[in-house]
């Protein structure tokens, strides 16, 4: 804080209003730099401790269904519900698993033992081809919809590796700040069951925690959060504000994210797709594939959940919507009080976790290196060599 008065030695009061009450003003100034919004919110939080009161920062979690293998017609959607989100004061948004391009449900892709159709390849083509790349014009797109509406975004894509230009595809979530900076992505470690026919697995190095003035917010896909040691990485770095985007609809998932709640002693944000079978192109290849298939794909189950495990909105069933919740971020060092899984209540003389982090290549390609001894010169070649 030092620093900031230094550089802040004269205070706008009057634009530290319009940021703590208006934050619908504030989004339209754009005399607030990223620097002076940064040392507003240190004003606020040193103000909200100097008069005990509970900071609050409201959420908003997005239940609704991709474009099925629309990329831009999904890129519009995240637009509209972003913007109805933050209409409501949200300062943070997270949108389901796969929004973008869709998570895939009842398709197999002509696959099975020993063999793949031709027809099953032309929907993984279209699939792959409405995926995103990091870096990519659908990155920046995102971006701006997170500048445009001053929010904190997150939303669940599957990605196209950027690097090898190849086939394979991983199920991630990526994070923007309200600059509209994109901050990391999280690939999803463990794909479960027949997902592993269309996407590859994660590594340490996207175990993604960001820290932002409100907290630090992370989390993982799915049926990883299944997994106790991703789940200790995660809480490892501290995390308050668990994501938790999910395709799972069962009553079940709603015991796993109390759970979470529970162990991390954090918030806990997640949020599935309500998608019926009219949704779904009917111009796909393999669409006999849902022949079988429910009328309702997948019923939703979002939720926001407390640190204490307790529901602040939620869950919503069988219909489109989006949750909100204003998070009282004081409930967390209250209920760590009693459990810090990390922390007073960890035992690491007895149990530690060693995360890897590297990024995991599978072709390192290593130059070789020619050392020559004594002198040398130069043969009609122009190559150098060694005079004995």
């Amino acid at each position: 804080m030092q620093g900031w008065f230094n550089d802040h030695h004269k205070i706008d009061f009057c634009g530290l209003t319009l940021f703590f009450f208006n934050s619908e003003l504030k989004r339209n100034l754009v005399w607030i730099s990223k620097e002076r919004e940064k040392f507003y919110i240190y004003i606020v939080l040193l103000f909200s401790i100097m008069n005990h009161r509970t900071l609050k920062f409201k959420v908003a979690v997005v239940q609704d269904s991709s474009a099925i293998m629309d990329k831009k017609k999904c890129l519009e959607k995240v637009e509209q519900l972003t913007k109805e989100a933050v209409s409501n004061e949200a300062n943070l948004v997270l949108f389901p698993e796969a929004f973008i391009p869709a998570y895939p449900r009842g398709l197999i892709f002509g696959a099975k033992v020993g063999s793949r159709s031709d027809k099953g390849k032309d929907d993984f083509a279209r699939y792959w081809q409405n995926s995103i790349e990091i870096p990519s014009e659908d990155i920046s797109i995102l971006g701006e919809i997170a500048k445009s509406n001053s929010v904190y975004l997150i939303v669940g894509i599957i990605e196209r590796d950027s690097k090898s230009k190849g086939g394979t595809l991983y199920c991630s979530m990526v994070y923007f700040d309200p600059n509209g900076n994109y901050l990391g992505k999280h690939r999803k470690l463990k794909p479960t069951g027949s997902e592993r026919l269309i996407w590859g697995e994660g590594d340490g190095s996207t175990l993604t925690v960001i820290e932002t003035p409100f907290g630090k917010i992370g989390g993982l896909i799915c049926w990883e959060n299944y997994m106790p040691l991703a789940r200790t990485a995660i809480y490892g770095k501290g995390v308050d504000i668990y994501l938790a985007p999910t395709a799972d609809a069962r009553e079940q998932w709603q015991s796993t994210i109390k759970h979470i709640a529970l162990e991390g002693r954090c918030f806990v944000l997640s949020c599935n797709q309500f998608v019926t079978k009219e949704m779904y192109p009917k111009d796909l290849a393999c669409y006999d594939d849902l022949k079988d298939s429910p009328d309702i794909m997948s019923r939703g189950g979002s939720a926001i959940i407390d640190p204490n495990g307790n529901y602040l909105a939620g869950p919503l069933f069988d219909s489109t919507g989006i949750l909100y919740a204003d998070l009282d971020l004081s409930l967390i060092a209250k209920s760590r009080f009693d459990f810090d899984v990390v922390g007073h209540y960890s035992r690491p003389d007895i149990f530690q976790l060693t995360v890897n982090e590297f990024e995991q290549k599978s072709v390192i390609l290593k130059k070789r290196k020619h050392k020559l001894f004594g002198k040398y010169r130069k043969n009609s070649f122009g190559r150098k060599e060694v005079i004995e």
